[in-house]
């Protein structure tokens, strides 16, 4: 990933080259832009960093997504902000799932070392909550957000609870996150996440390290996979063949 980044994000630096290829009338009011695999070999980039690029656009009114047809041109005036609090300092949503993945898998096999009795059987509300809020057909993920958190608090350490925390408040900060996330419409996804939570609760129990990380890794690979998969709006069928299984993602991985 190092090699992608120069002076900014490469997703905003792509961004500001489609911007600019917009604006000088390559890509009129009303074009459809080029598919996002032409896109990809264009600038030789990965698909992900294509489609973080294209939510940017999308959200400053640049370009409108229509899923199964493509992303059109809206407007050729925007300009992209350069303030810090804006999205100039936003943060891709496949360049944070790739670091919680990272860090939130350790801090999972850590926290089967740890952990208490108590902990166990807060996890376990969590659960009940996550569970009741699917059946109930509530959108707020605060039971999902609580259940990673407890996680970090069973590693009974503050700075690691300081880190999953401070991944959380950039992933609740992000409107890049929040306008791809808003796309998962589908209460499935949500009913696999949850599976995924008790088997992550099931190898805490077991106090197995091993089992905790690959459980984690796993959950959040299935994330990465649903947002490939409803952020693909050329075809809404993708299911993120493309990228690398599980077993292969990781620090060498390209974001």
């Amino acid at each position: 990933m190092g090699t992608e980044l120069k002076s900014q994000r490469r997703y905003r630096e792509i961004a500001e080259r489609l911007q600019q290829d917009i604006a000088s009338g390559r890509y009129q009011v009303g074009e459809r832009l080029p598919p996002e695999r032409e896109l990809a070999e264009l600038f030789a980039i990965s698909r992900p960093t294509i489609r973080e690029a294209l939510i940017m656009l999308e959200i400053l009114g640049l370009v409108q997504v229509r899923v199964g047809s493509g992303v059109y041109v809206l407007s050729q005036t925007t300009t992209l902000p350069e303030r810090p609090d804006t999205l100039a300092y936003d943060i891709g949503p496949f360049e944070l799932l790739q670091a919680r993945q990272l860090i939130e898998s350790e801090v999972a096999a850590f926290a089967a070392i740890q952990t208490t009795k108590n902990d166990i059987t807060r996890m376990r509300d969590a659960l009940e909550m996550e569970r009741t809020d699917l059946a109930a057909g509530d959108t707020d993920y605060r039971s999902d957000h609580t259940f990673h958190l407890l996680i970090a608090e069973a590693t009974q350490n503050s700075v690691l609870l300081d880190a999953v925390k401070d991944l959380w408040a950039r992933r609740q900060r992000s409107a890049m996150w929040q306008q791809l996330h808003a796309r998962i419409v589908l209460s499935e996804y949500r009913q696999q996440w949850l599976i995924d939570h008790q088997t992550i609760l099931a190898a805490l129990r077991a106090r197995s390290p091993q089992a905790a990380r690959a459980a984690m890794w796993q959950h959040l690979q299935h994330v990465r996979e649903t947002l490939l998969a409803v952020s693909d709006v050329e075809d809404p069928h993708f299911d993120g063949f493309l990228f690398a299984p599980p077993e292969t993602t990781g620090a060498g991985a390209k974001n």
